[in-house]
Parts: C-alpha cells; sequence; structure tokens
C-alpha cells in the first residue's frame, strides 16, 4: 500500500502544485513566468520531498505508537523548515506574491503527501497482547 499511497501523493501534490500556480498567475498577472513555476524547477523538489516523507511514514510507524499524531507535527516543522528557502529568496527581492505561491504550495504538498499516506498506507492493527481490551 505505501506503493500507491507514493504514486498518489506524487501525482497529487504536482497536480495541487499546478493549480495554486494557475491561480496564482491568473490573481497575479504579474508573477505569471516566475522562474520557480516552471515545471521542471518544482516538479523537481516537489518529487524529493514526497519521496522524502514517503520514506519517513514507515520509519514513524515503527518508532510510534501514534504515528498518525507523530507524523502530523513531523509535516508541520518540514514545512516551517522548508519555508526558510522561500524566506531567503524573498530577502533577495523575489516578488512576495510569487513567494507567497510558493509558500502556500509548501502547504499543498504537505497536505496531500501526509494524507495519502496515511489513509492508503496506515498503520496495521496491533495484535500485541498488551493492547487487547482487558475484560
Amino acid at each position: 500500500m505505501l506503493a500507491v499511497a507514493t504514486i498518489c501523493a506524487i501525482v497529487g501534490s504536482l497536480v495541487a502544485d499546478a493549480i495554486l500556480i494557475k491561480i496564482g498567475t491568473a490573481a497575479f498577472p504579474s508573477i505569471s513566468g516566475y522562474v520557480h513555476f516552471r515545471f521542471s524547477d518544482y516538479a523537481t523538489l516537489t518529487v524529493v520531498g514526497v519521496l522524502g516523507a514517503c520514506v519517513g511514514w514507515p520509519i514513524v510507524l515503527s518508532i510510534s505508537s501514534a504515528p498518525r499524531w507523530l507524523f502530523l507535527r513531523l509535516a508541520v516543522v518540514a514545512t516551517l523548515i522548508l519555508w526558510l528557502p522561500d524566506v531567503w529568496i524573498l530577502s533577495q527581492g523575489q516578488s512576495v506574491r510569487a513567494v507567497l505561491v510558493l509558500m502556500v504550495m509548501h502547504v499543498a504538498i504537505a497536505v496531500v503527501t501526509y494524507n495519502a499516506l496515511v489513509h492508503l498506507a496506515p498503520p496495521l492493527p496491533s495484535t500485541d497482547d498488551h493492547t487487547r481490551p482487558v475484560r
């Protein structure tokens, strides 16, 4: 199921990116043609990030008794960390509107990837004796 979740996360994230770029450039025509809105630019980074999350999910499953809780918090932290390059390019004089679209793209990728993984590759129910209800 992890393979299916990974494919869904990649495709869903790329579709979300494309939609957000369409919306952003329609709302702010001045950012049309922005270098980071090229498919080759954002697709590579999106796929690398999603694959990183997909590698991390089984690790979280193996180390946590509350994997969804932990993975959600890791997704938030990862998104905040991934905003640092956006803040940096903003400080270099890049368009505020274009950078805001990039930041929203990071959030969308995190939402799509988190949901694909936790719903399509969920934790297996535990069969340990200590998790069974006491009668």
